[in-house]
């Protein structure tokens, strides 16, 4: 076999939304695109705002001299200083441009966070379900993920975690909104998250820190306040991109942001700006920095997702599926009626309908769906949901 065991055994692991993707395509193939009911893929299809449009055109016949060539690795730090006003009005915590760099999207802030934070053997604590590549992300730079579960309704479990808490925990990486189940950690939790971590540090004579990984910030239903890691403790990491904030998934443009008070701030600040070079992004896209650095105010029509989650929710309720509805991404996570959800996402792609197993994000029975799809797909899918779990209750 010429690709190494490692990643035959990742590929192995990462195969459920990709094994979607896959027979989707067959699918739409065999049927019609118009009758598979494609719920597998967090792909925002909502557009972004128009004022993106007309920036991106002024800026792409900007022919200034140098305008791309490199820049500092840490991203242009004009840019930098006005993302760094909104973060500090959104995060409650005043921060500087300096205490921030722009990355290639949110997966690349955590790839050279890892790179930055761990040594061999270092534990990072990952609270499920949870994102599917978080697993090599951390295991990319020698470390070992963590598995720790959250509470029934998907909310922090504090005593799970401090028993997960090791001399090796280098890190606990949260995800709010949460990709796959909606749910929105409050700043109260956050608070008592961040005064275990400190508390644990000083005992063990360590610095553990909190990792917030936060592209679905923008996208809250219901007036739900998403909670700031910064407030909660100083030895906290926030990254994003603006994927999801202004429909932007292709561009790969994001940034990663370090408390101001945070322990070791100048050591941190310089691995993380080397991390960006050398593992090959260099700094971020030139062209959507100065892109973004203009819509710091604008947003996508987050209404399209609120109709989206509540028409979807109407009728996953008249089927007779439990779940728990959203507070913010796009994305509900319904207990499987069968305890097998490998077997019950068969029974749903026998009426067509695609879903993600929920043991492909650490939570088995359960199901991931994603309703970042047309109101016409899942409003002609709620036959077909009656369908499949009448055919598993039988």
């Amino acid at each position: 076999m010429s690709i190494s065991d490692k990643m035959r055994a990742f590929a192995e692991k990462s195969s459920w939304i990709r094994k979607m993707f896959e027979e989707g395509a067959k699918m739409k193939a065999q049927f019609g695109a118009d009758n598979v009911f494609d719920f597998s893929l967090g792909n925002p299809d909502v557009p972004p705002p128009p004022e993106f449009t007309t920036v991106l055109k002024e800026l792409a016949a900007d022919e200034t001299p140098g305008t791309h060539a490199y820049m500092p690795n840490g991203g242009y730090p004009w840019v930098r200083d006005i993302l760094a006003a909104r973060l500090s009005t959104e995060q409650g915590v005043t921060i500087q441009g300096n205490d921030l760099l722009m990355t290639c999207g949110a997966a690349g802030a955590i790839n050279i966070v890892m790179k930055s934070l761990l040594n061999p053997g270092d534990e990072v604590i990952l609270l499920a379900p949870y994102f599917v590549e978080y697993n090599f992300y951390v295991d990319n730079h020698g470390g070992v993920s963590k598995v720790v579960a959250t509470d029934e309704e998907f909310n922090l479990d504090p005593g799970a975690i401090e028993a997960a808490i090791t001399g090796k925990t280098k890190a606990v990486l949260i995800n709010s909104p949460n990709n796959p189940t909606g749910q929105v950690y409050s700043q109260e939790d956050l608070n008592k998250l961040g005064t275990l971590l400190d508390e644990a540090g000083k005992r063990l004579g360590t610095t553990i820190y909190l990792i917030a990984d936060e592209p679905y910030r923008n996208i809250v239903f219901d007036h739900h306040q998403v909670g700031s890691a910064f407030q909660a403790t100083k030895n906290s990491i926030v990254l994003s991109s603006y994927s999801k904030a202004l429909s932007l998934p292709g561009e790969r443009i994001g940034y990663v942001a370090v408390h101001p008070e945070i322990a070791d701030k100048a050591a941190l600040l310089g691995a993380l700006t080397l991390a960006n070079r050398i593992l090959g992004f260099v700094n971020a896209p030139a062209l959507m920095q100065r892109v973004v650095s203009r819509l710091q105010e604008a947003s996508i029509d987050n209404s399209i997702y609120t109709r989206r989650r509540d028409l979807f929710c109407a009728i996953l309720t008249q089927a007779g599926y439990e779940f728990m509805a959203p507070k913010g991404a796009f994305y509900i996570f319904p207990k499987s009626p069968i305890a097998d959800d490998v077997a019950f996402c068969a029974i749903l792609q026998e009426h067509k309908i695609l879903a993600v197993p929920g043991c492909g994000f650490g939570a088995p029975g359960y199901f991931r769906l994603a309703f970042c799809i047309s109101d016409d797909v899942i409003s002609r899918s709620a036959e077909a949901f009656q369908k499949a779990i009448a055919q598993a209750k039988k």
